[in-house]
């Protein structure tokens, strides 16, 4: 069956204002990202790759081209639209974690649960990403790993149809990040949200159902992986 479309950047150009200097960070570029895959961004730093993450996520706005989010022009977005499109259609987990230290798991969790009419339960968002058993503990009293799977849980709560996750492997030991990488691959065969993983480590690459390759601010590849690997396979 043939997949949908659910985001289409056209001719996308994202340039910075340093001073008297104009810096592209993005250059004319063009990509659709298909509704339920697992999409890797990858490149070099200064490629490009977290510019797209964020105009992808509503956070950031092209200085030329148009993306649209199922047909819808997000370019012409009012700021209230953006705001609407980021707390209900997208996701994102960073690199560090963000959460609030002076709450538990759960309560970090719930936060984020607020900002949407019908989320998941707390408590089933938190056996999803294998953190039960830590509901109760606070930022401090947990590994980096949990904390990450926090980040993730507080993520998906609202049912994203994007999960942007920003070098979330980034600040991880190896087998941590593996677990993590599982958890994610898990979560986009589970609740079919769309994932996108950016991450400058090309190992990452091999776990993607499609690869952008980016390089000084330009796409320089879109490759299929015909047969993506479990997350558990790669080695970095």
């Amino acid at each position: 069956m043939e997949q949908e479309v659910l985001i289409h950047l056209h001719e996308v150009t994202k340039q910075y204002q340093m001073g008297e200097v104009i810096v592209d960070a993005l250059l004319a570029s063009t990509v659709d990202i298909m509704s339920g895959e697992l999409m890797i961004i990858m490149g070099p730093s200064g490629s490009g790759k977290s510019t797209l993450l964020n105009i992808l996520g509503g956070m950031d706005q092209p200085t030329l081209g148009e993306i649209f989010f199922q047909g819808h022009n997000l370019t012409r977005a009012s700021d209230k639209e953006l705001t609407q499109y980021r707390r209900h259609e997208v996701g994102f987990v960073f690199q560090f974690y963000n959460l609030i230290p002076d709450l538990t798991a759960a309560e970090n969790v719930a936060l984020a649960a607020q900002l949407v009419e019908d989320p998941m339960p707390v408590a089933e968002v938190l056996e999803l990403v294998g953190l039960a058993e830590r509901a109760g503990h606070f930022p401090a009293q947990l590994s980096g790993g949990e904390q990450q799977r926090v980040s993730i849980a507080r993520a998906m709560v609202k049912k994203p149809r994007l999960l942007l996750c920003d070098e979330p492997t980034g600040a991880l030991d190896y087998q941590t990040g593996k677990s993590v990488l599982a958890l994610l691959n898990r979560i986009n065969r589970e609740t079919g949200s769309t994932v996108i993983i950016v991450t400058h480590n090309t190992a990452i690459a091999d776990m993607g159902q499609r690869v952008v390759r980016m390089r000084s601010g330009s796409i320089v590849e879109l490759r299929v992986n015909q047969e993506p690997l479990d997350p558990e396979m790669i080695e970095w």
